[in-house]
């Protein structure tokens, strides 16, 4: 059986806790990123995305250049061990509506990140080929792609 550690993007990008707010809007500003983890000493203290930043620093008239990750990182949603099967992993991804999660040790230390896309991909290339009737062309019964 597959589990999140076989799937999972091993170092995912994270700031510390004490970068600043600059730091993480000049890598928010980039389209393909979305958020920001932010760890001390490798443990996951949070997430900081670009609302995160207008909320926190923006509207509270705050120096992005001085104003800390560490104070202003919302505490994640969820996290998921690297041992939870794959089929798990997937259906609360689903239930929770979520594109990725952070993965963490028994420590909380942040090891990597799980994205349902690629769960998605891990999760069809894993299904043993089987004689069901159906047509070789019949493409396989698949959750839908987001």
């Amino acid at each position: 059986m597959s589990v999140v550690r076989d799937a999972m993007v091993s170092h995912p990008g994270h700031l510390p806790a004490d970068a600043t707010a600059q730091a993480a809007g000049e890598l928010l500003e980039r389209p393909e990123v979305r958020a920001i983890f932010v760890t001390d000493e490798g443990r996951l203290v949070g997430v900081v995305t670009r609302k995160t930043l207008v909320r926190e620093v923006v509207a509270a008239g705050l120096d992005p250049r001085s104003t800390q990750l560490g104070g202003i990182a919302e505490p994640p949603d969820h996290t998921i061990g690297p041992d939870v099967a794959l089929e798990e992993a997937f259906r609360f991804l689903e239930t929770e509506d979520a594109e990725r999660i952070p993965v963490v040790d028994d420590e909380e230390r942040l090891i990597g990140v799980l994205s349902r896309s690629v769960l998605q991909r891990r999760l069809a290339e894993d299904e043993e080929p089987h004689d069901d009737g159906a047509e070789e062309d019949e493409p396989p019964d698949l959750p839908p792609a987001t």
